[in-house]
């Protein structure tokens, strides 16, 4: 008989399951993220790999984590410091500990607490054989050892696993006892484990027989005498489903397609993290979606110029080393002036740098790593499901401007998840891709009859843009290649040219085309509720999370703080350079060493300050707020301290927003 249990209510809770990458982590926060997003919580995911391939088991690089911030209100991170740790291992333990706050829970499997591993991760002694006592180090926190792995091998003795096949299901136990302790729906996970292990009996009775002993073992153990209740947030009526940003951007690709008439064509290269838009994108060929796994990042990207030559839309995906192997093919796109996305997932550089950690460090690569003056438009999501929306303006402005498009993304938002509201595809813009049907030059020949031509390099007046003829289309044959050609509004033949001229206005020309961008854009939202800010916030990408609920807090501790986001980073929105303006101090964050903040400097005049870290994680909003705070109260001329609200216990959460 389960003894009568006490249920606690809380609007949000952070959780991190850690342990080595062999341990199924990431499995199991996603599986509990799909139950939160069931039951219908607001939630924010960051996963956390190792940057090897396998390191050494039990090691700290080897620890692989999964954290996830669910709600009953809406929020905007991932959360800055778990409230409760599960870790599988000392090396998980030790890892971790150091970002929890005081009085956090910690959940560990005793099991692998051996001398050997304890050594792996740097403990002289076993921690957990020191609970409550004077050298205690976990003093701090609420330390619950079970012996995941023991419990698990008992439960699935049935279906007659090998010991080390039975202790992989220990994590399916953790999942079963988080899931008991927040009250998730437990339908969707034995739904998934019915699915994965269909055609494996045995692994499918070990994986659900040990999910259900581990909800049981909260259910009747003393261990746990709290159950926890976070209510489902109020949202928007619509289709929602959690979504990844790496996904989202393979969807806004097949709704740019579907929007514009046109195949989608991918050439690509694998590179972490951007190799899940290759996976996806091959499985949608009943959407015209053609993908290419190429030999190399080169021929990658030639292959989607090929395809934008003969009428489709070309993408081409990778990261930064990516760009970097990429960056002539992008200038002869420049050149030939074709539509092209191309989506840069950033990560920790340089060279092949951190391959599983996020940055946002490849703006200036984006805004001029190319040869010549060879200007490129540049747009950027700002959380996993804008990066649906983020790819379909990228591909609204490569065929709409005859030019290629950067979509830069980056590690967060691509594992990241968080609900998305599914859009109507009739909500989406229409893209019309406007192919020339048609001669466009009135010429005459040698004997003064009038003979009408094709010039390729004829512009539309409003936006520049030059006519996209699709090859074998009858008269309109044309010459496009990567040197120089006539192209001038007076001069649109395309035949190669050497004329100083005519490359100083074709240099020209392609610049105002890209500035032009700008006439399409909608005035930018200033998040400024008083209209007394003296303190302007702005980023761009991943860090409008970290942002919004740095200004959050500061707005909770009584001061205020303006924000406003850039999607448009080449060229700037109109009215940028007036917002700036109307603010005493401006605070640039990101995850560089000041790269917006070198553009805005330069393009404004304004003294932008840059919060700047490179850590491989996203910003953290409580010290973020510490930062906005200092500087208001610098701007107003007093001293600020934002109490709970910044770094200071006992509340370390991102605050709800104000009403």
């Amino acid at each position: 008989m389960s003894q009568t249990k006490q249920v606690k209510q809380l609007d949000r809770v952070i959780i991190r399951f850690a342990g080595d990458s062999g341990d199924g982590m990431q499995l199991t926060g996603d599986r509990f993220t799909q139950e939160s997003a069931v039951f219908g919580n607001d939630l924010v995911t960051l996963p956390n790999f190792p940057a090897e391939i396998r390191a050494p088991q039990g090691t700290i690089p080897g620890v692989s984590s999964f954290q996830i911030h669910f709600a009953d209100h809406d929020i905007l991170t991932a959360g800055d410091r778990p409230d409760v740790l599960v870790a599988m291992n000392p090396a998980a333990l030790k890892a971790n500990v150091g970002d929890l706050p005081s009085g956090a829970t910690i959940i560990v499997d005793t099991h692998d607490f051996t001398k050997r591993n304890l050594d792996k991760a740097g403990y002289s002694s076993n921690p957990l054989d020191k609970l409550g006592e004077v050298d205690d180090i976990l003093a701090g926190f609420q330390v619950q050892p079970v012996d995941l792995t023991g419990i698990t091998v008992e439960a699935v003795k049935e279906f007659g696993l090998s010991r080390k096949d039975a202790a992989r299901a220990k994590n399916m136990f953790a999942l079963g006892l988080l899931s008991w302790m927040y009250g998730r729906p437990t339908e969707p996970t034995i739904a998934f484990l019915e699915r994965k292990f269909a055609k494996v009996a045995d692994i499918l009775g070990a994986n659900i027989a040990a999910f259900k002993a581990g909800w049981n073992y909260g259910e009747t153990t003393e261990t746990f005498v709290v159950q926890y209740e976070i209510k489902p947030a109020k949202m928007n009526a619509g289709t929602y489903r959690n979504i990844t940003g790496n996904l989202a951007l393979s969807y806004g690709l097949v709704a740019a397609g579907v929007r514009s008439g046109l195949p989608v064509f991918l050439g690509s290269y694998p590179i972490t993290p951007a190799s899940d838009i290759l996976h996806e994108l091959s499985k949608h060929k009943a959407f015209g979606v053609t993908t290419l796994q190429a030999e190399d990042e080169i021929a990658g990207i030639g292959a989607a110029i090929g395809a934008s030559f003969a009428g489709q839309l070309g993408v081409t995906t990778t990261s930064g080393p990516g760009i970097a192997l990429k960056s002539e093919a992008i200038g002869l796109a420049v050149m030939t002036e074709l539509p092209l996305v191309v989506i840069n997932v950033q990560r920790g550089g340089p060279s092949t740098g951190l391959p599983t950690k996020t940055e946002q460090a490849d703006l200036l690569q984006a805004m001029y790593g190319r040869n010549g003056e060879a200007p490129v438009p540049i747009v950027a999501p700002q959380s996993p499901g804008d990066c649906f929306t983020a790819a379909v303006e990228a591909a609204r402005i490569a065929i709409t401007y005859r030019t290629p498009v950067f979509l830069l993304s980056d590690g967060y938002l691509a594992n990241g998840s968080e609900p998305w509201a599914v859009p109507s595809v009739d909500d989406l813009p229409r893209i019309d891709p406007g192919f020339a049907t048609g001669t466009n030059h009135p010429s005459t020949d040698a004997k003064g009859n009038q003979v009408d031509d094709f010039w390729p390099y004829l512009r539309d007046e409003e936006t520049l843009a030059r006519p996209w003829a699709i090859p074998g289309t009858a008269g309109l044959e044309h010459r496009i290649g990567g040197l120089e050609k006539a192209g001038t509004l007076e001069d649109g033949h395309g035949n190669i040219s050497y004329d100083p001229a005519n490359h100083d206005a074709m240099v020209r020309l392609r610049q105002e085309k890209v500035q032009r961008i700008a006439d399409s854009l909608a005035p930018l939202e200033v998040d400024d509720a008083s209209g007394e800010a003296k303190v302007l916030v702005i980023g761009w990408g991943s860090t409008y999370g970290p942002i919004g609920a740095a200004c959050r807090r500061v707005r909770r501790a009584g001061h205020n703080v303006a924000q406003v986001h850039l999607r448009h980073l080449n060229p700037f929105p109109k009215d940028l350079g007036d917002i700036l303006r109307r603010y005493d101090k401006v605070l640039v964050p990101e995850m560089n060493l000041g790269q917006l903040s070198k553009m805005l400097r330069a393009e404004y005049l304004v003294d932008a300050q840059g919060y700047n870290h490179v850590y491989g994680l996203p910003l953290k909003a409580a010290e973020l707020a510490e930062a906005i705070g200092a500087l208001v109260g610098e701007a107003e001329g007093k001293h600020v301290d934002l109490g709970e609200h910044g770094t200071n216990p006992p509340s370390d959460h991102e605050e709800a927003p104000t009403s």
